[in-house]
């Protein structure tokens, strides 16, 4: 797998966009109707928007865990999720896609094959109260998940949902970071072995910022007049799932510097880059640590773009050989 590159449309030699990926379950138009039928909560948030179509209204918390609910139950058989007041809700199309692109990555040491299974360990950072990633790859994959997070009311709460779909420990396993400063020490054990890590940073680098992203966030909803009043940190995520020193690039670079001092935990690392401005010092860090080979994918749900960056310690031949090993 390696990043998408634009051949243009045949006429004027323009780049191709990033597009879903072929997999993802959610493509084109919602189908509210099948959806209301597995989550009938759903269907009092469902009304026509102003081209006549059946929608939700995405500026209203309540409606976007409704339709995230609805989509968990009908296409992943997930029939118990929501999050606690304030928490971030994750755009499911766009955590799928992420996860689809993975198996992809893993499946280019493997002749193309994707590897299926709970053999396939992967190492979520930061799984948060939603537990998304472990939901989503473990029905579609079969992975297995161990999931870390630095707050301990986000892991109770990813409990309760895995408890209430009874999805067993082997399965989805929680771990708590206990020092914050840190992403991977601390999390692995002696031992651990990992085909993957993936990882959805907090991208602000301080409260204020993350603020005007709440108040950015409301007037491309057409909510202006409610951007000055809302609340800092009231558009779906804590504080720490929001922001940290120095922000995101700060982060992955800090993941950069701890998996380099473990670089046989897991045969990819890898992390989502919400700003594309981050990449250069991410690269700079990932070259300074000396990792054997990196990648960058670009991604696409509607105008939202997106991208992850993967990095490796090992040579092709050792990636192949852990991963038929699993």
């Amino acid at each position: 797998m390696s990043p998408r590159k634009g051949g243009g449309d045949g006429r004027t030699g323009a780049p191709k966009a990033p597009a879903p990926h072929p997999r993802n379950r959610h493509t084109g138009r919602y189908d509210f109707p099948a959806l209301v039928r597995a989550c009938p909560a759903l269907a009092e948030f469902v009304a026509p928007n102003p081209f006549g179509d059946d929608s939700v209204d995405f500026a209203n918390p309540a409606a976007v865990r409704a339709l995230n609910r609805a989509l968990l139950a009908a296409q992943y058989g997930v029939a118990h999720w929501d999050i606690p007041e304030g928490r971030l809700c994750p755009p499911i199309p766009g955590r799928a896609d992420y996860l689809h692109h993975l198996a992809d990555l893993l499946a280019s040491d493997l002749g193309g094959n994707i590897p299926r299974g709970a053999g396939v360990r992967v190492l979520d950072i930061g799984v948060g109260a939603n537990c998304v990633y472990p939901l989503i790859g473990h029905a579609e994959y079969g992975w297995s998940f161990t999931g870390s997070d630095a707050d301990p009311a986000s892991l109770e709460w990813a409990e309760r949902i895995l408890t209430a779909n009874r999805i067993p420990d082997s399965a989805v396993e929680l771990r708590l970071q206990e020092n914050p400063a840190r992403i991977l020490d601390g999390v692995a054990n002696e031992g651990d072995r990992f085909a993957l890590t993936m990882c959805n940073p907090p991208f602000h680098a301080s409260a204020e910022a993350a603020g005007e992203g709440t108040r950015r966030k409301w007037r491309n909803l057409g909510r202006g007049e409610r951007a000055a009043a809302v609340p800092a940190l009231n558009f779906g995520g804590s504080a720490g799932e929001l922001w940290c020193p120095g922000g995101e690039s700060a982060f992955v670079r800090r993941m950069v510097e701890e998996s380099a001092r473990a670089p046989r935990l897991a045969v990819w690392f890898t992390s989502l880059i919400s700003k594309s401005e981050n990449l250069p010092a991410v690269r700079d860090a990932l070259a300074r640590a000396r990792a054997t080979e990196v990648r960058t994918l670009s991604m696409a749900q509607g105008a939202k773009q997106s991208r992850f960056v993967a990095w490796t310690f090992l040579s092709p031949a050792e990636r192949t050989l852990r991963l038929r090993e699993r």
